[in-house]
């Protein structure tokens, strides 16, 4: 069973520091979305990668339209990650959705989980005024997925434009939409959908496990009342602004985004 988990879901573990950190990448990305990152902490922890099931290296026929039609079914999947490696006390860095996708896992098993590091995280991404902007109208949405079902490649030029929201990394444009190309449109859809359709505000006070929000500069996807409405509804968490430009910092600001990880591993934060 460990091994077909682990194959379904392309697990690669680096390294064998006294405690692990798993990556999760955000909605239309694998784990190589993480090399420059991970390599940053190679040296000082036990690393765990993985792709979800319709990406990358995963087995593309574990996909159960079911399943993944919510985000739960993503978080059993870093459960049954979790539990395939025995992973105890791991802190847990996810991109965008896979935040969400994290927090949800801890509500079910906080026992894996020490910290949530959370970049560029929205616990809904609809508009509910006056008390929440999450930064798009329904009818927005509605757009987007339409234009997924009509105009694939189309969307992911316009997707991977829309994340960075900078002209000055033509380069990882081209890498995201050429990620979002590769993917099945099927399952693309469906995680979209599942991605911004979802509301998590109501389970943000339930969470025991630390958090550390890291909140992108300029941010389309998830603005800034986002990330300060989960530093004030998470509880034990800590806020940071990074200057980096868009919701791919670990693609455009490695640096940037090594650097306040790093700060917070090393703060007393986060224990061995």
């Amino acid at each position: 069973m460990n091994k077909d988990i682990l194959f379904r879901n392309n697990v690669k573990v680096i390294g064998n520091g006294p405690q692990t950190i798993l990556f999760a990448p955000g909605f239309g990305c694998d784990q190589t979305v993480w090399e420059v990152v991970a390599k940053a902490f190679a040296n000082d922890y036990k690393l765990v990668l993985f792709d979800y099931v319709g990406t990358g290296q995963s087995d593309v026929k574990a996909y159960d339209i079911k399943k993944y039609s919510t985000l739960n079914g993503y978080a059993q999947d870093v459960l049954d990650v979790c539990a395939a490696l025995n992973l105890e006390n791991t802190i847990f860095i996810g991109h965008s959705v896979a935040s969400m996708i994290g927090m949800l896992a801890s509500l079910r098993q906080p026992e894996y989980f020490s910290h949530l590091i959370m970049l560029g995280p929205s616990p809904c991404y609809l508009n509910d005024p006056p008390e929440y902007y999450g930064g798009f109208e329904k009818d927005q949405l509605i757009g987007l997925l339409d234009m997924m079902e009509k105009n694939y490649l189309g969307w992911a030029t316009m997707f991977a434009q829309t994340l960075l929201n900078n002209s000055n990394y033509p380069e990882v444009r081209d890498d995201l939409e050429d990620r979002f190309c590769s993917t099945d449109p099927v399952i693309a859809r469906q995680f979209a959908e599942a991605t911004f359709f979802s509301d998590n505000r109501k389970d943000l006070t339930k969470v025991q496990v630390p958090s550390f929000i890291v909140q992108c500069s300029e941010d389309v996807i998830a603005p800034e009342s986002v990330g300060q409405y989960l530093h004030q509804h998470l509880p034990n968490s800590k806020y940071q602004k990074l200057q980096a430009i868009g919701h791919c910092p670990h693609m455009t600001d490695p640096e940037e985004t090594i650097q306040v990880i790093r700060q917070y591993l090393q703060s007393g934060a986060v224990g061995c």
